[in-house]
C-alpha cells in the first residue's frame, strides 16, 4: 500500500511534465510555419496547430495547479527551454553549445532546488 500512495503523489508531477511537453510541442509548429509562405495552406495549419497546442496546453494547466502548488508548477516550465533544445537538435538539425547545456543544468539546479526547497519550508511552517 505504501508504494502505490508514493506512486500517487508523483502522478500530478508526471502529468505536469506531459503538459509542458504538449506545451513545447507548439514551438515546433511555430518554428515550422515560419519556413512557410505567409497566409499559404501550410503556414495556416502550422499555427493552426500552435493554436490548439496552447489551447489544450491552457486548459491542463488549470486542471494540474489544482494538485501542484503555483511556485513548483511555474519552475518546471522552465524545462520548455531544455525541450526547445531537444527538438532543435533531433527535428532541425541544430547543434548545442557547452553554455547551452550549462544553461539547462542551471535551469534543472534550478528546478529541483525550488521544488525541494518548497516542500521543506512548507513541513518547517506546518511543524511551528
Amino acid at each position: 500500500m505504501k508504494i502505490s500512495k508514493n506512486i500517487l503523489k508523483i502522478v500530478p508531477y508526471i502529468l505536469l511534465h506531459l503538459i509542458i511537453f504538449i506545451y513545447s510541442l507548439g514551438g515546433i509548429c511555430s518554428k515550422t510555419a515560419a519556413s512557410k509562405d505567409f497566409l499559404s495552406f501550410d503556414w495556416i495549419v502550422m499555427y493552426g496547430l500552435v493554436l490548439i497546442s496552447l489551447a489544450v496546453y491552457a486548459l491542463l494547466w488549470q486542471q494540474i495547479l489544482k494538485k501542484i502548488p503555483l511556485n513548483t508548477a511555474y519552475a518546471s516550465k522552465a524545462v520548455t527551454v531544455i525541450w526547445g533544445m531537444i527538438w532543435g537538435v533531433v527535428i532541425f538539425g541544430e547543434s548545442i553549445s557547452p553554455l547551452q547545456i550549462i544553461g539547462a543544468l542551471v535551469i534543472l539546479a534550478g528546478i529541483v532546488l525550488m521544488v525541494t526547497g518548497g516542500s521543506k519550508n512548507s513541513e518547517e511552517k506546518h511543524d511551528e
